[in-house]
């Protein structure tokens, strides 16, 4: 019998990426094929980066890791898992709020668009990040260096910076 190809996706919005993200895409890797970082904008979230922004500071952070590509969306999730050719979705759980949303969403996602989702618990010190709590954290003058890859700290600290200037 033929191995059965696993393409997945883990969707995010990662403005910016975190360390936290990359443990579970270095984890992830490990049960697919091929893990497709897919970056999409979310209409609830006030991002700082744009898309293209956010595609290019992950590049250069998967490209030592096999089976890993980075691309960009817009439009609903299952959508762009069907449209790529992806039968599971892949989704990081840092604590039990995390758990009741994505499970909902999960259930959803199976529901609408028959397409699994798998959980991967982030490692215990990216338990309490999240892209959000980094930008607030950054824009009152909080050191976040070491929650985020060094690349992603300086573009963080220009944009910052520029935005404090318009304001």
């Amino acid at each position: 019998m033929a191995k059965k190809f696993v393409r997945a996706v883990f969707p995010g919005s990662f403005d910016p990426i975190t360390n936290g993200h990359l443990d579970v895409i270095n984890r992830g890797i490990k049960l697919f094929d091929e893990l497709i970082v897919a970056v999409g904008n979310s209409p609830i979230k006030n991002q700082l980066f744009t898309l293209e922004e956010r595609v290019e500071m992950i590049k250069p952070l998967i490209a030592g890791i096999e089976g890993v590509t980075v691309q960009s969306y817009d439009c609903l999730t299952v959508e762009y898992a069907a449209t790529v050719g992806a039968t599971a979705m892949l989704r990081g759980l840092r604590n039990l709020t995390d758990v009741q949303y994505e499970f909902q969403l999960a259930m959803t996602n199976r529901a609408v668009a028959g397409i699994e989702t798998i959980f991967v618990m982030t490692s215990e010190q990216y338990g309490f990040t999240s892209s959000t709590l980094i930008r607030q954290i950054a824009n009152l003058g909080g050191n976040v260096s070491n929650l985020i890859p060094q690349s992603v700290y300086e573009k963080l600290k220009k944009r910052l910076i520029e935005k404090n200037r318009l304001d």
